[in-house]
């Protein structure tokens, strides 16, 4: 997680909602990915989305079996659609998202529906360094927003 994390600090430092993802095969990093959907002006995007197109594309295949994700931030339902879709066997989760969570909190698309696949779920990873960032990045961009008025 705290290789997700440094992700998630280049988003920040880009003034991209901080969000980090990282993919693990055999113990090994095999992709590494922040937000970018400003940037690109792409709502696709997202930390998740990027690291498994970077998995794929390594491995040479778009079944990521045995790969495990770190994700700073509880994935969205597209982001979560893709985690079934890639086959990933376990997504490790910083900070819950209550607001578009497709892993737990609005609901859990990985283990409560009928899907041919399921993703294993561990939260609570790093869980106040996650939320700080988070916290500070809108804390900041507030702070920006109110001086342009």
């Amino acid at each position: 997680m705290k290789e997700a994390l440094k992700e998630a600090k280049k988003a920040y430092n880009k003034l991209e909602v901080p969000v980090g993802a990282v993919i693990v095969k055999d113990g090994e990093i095999i992709a590494k990915a922040h937000n970018i959907k400003e940037q690109k002006k792409d709502t696709t995007k997202h930390a998740e989305i990027l690291a498994i197109s970077r998995a794929s594309k390594k491995l040479q295949n778009w079944r990521l079996i045995d790969c495990e994700m770190y994700v700073t931030l509880e994935p969205c339902p597209m982001c979560a659609g893709a985690l079934i879709n890639s086959r990933i066997k376990k997504v490790h989760i910083g900070t819950m998202d209550k607001k578009t969570g497709a892993c737990g909190s609005v609901f859990n698309l990985l283990e409560d529906y009928t899907f041919n696949h399921k993703v294993k779920i561990e939260k609570g990873i790093l869980q106040e360094e996650c939320e700080e960032l988070l916290k500070d990045f809108f804390k900041e961009l507030r702070k920006k927003s109110k001086n342009l008025k």
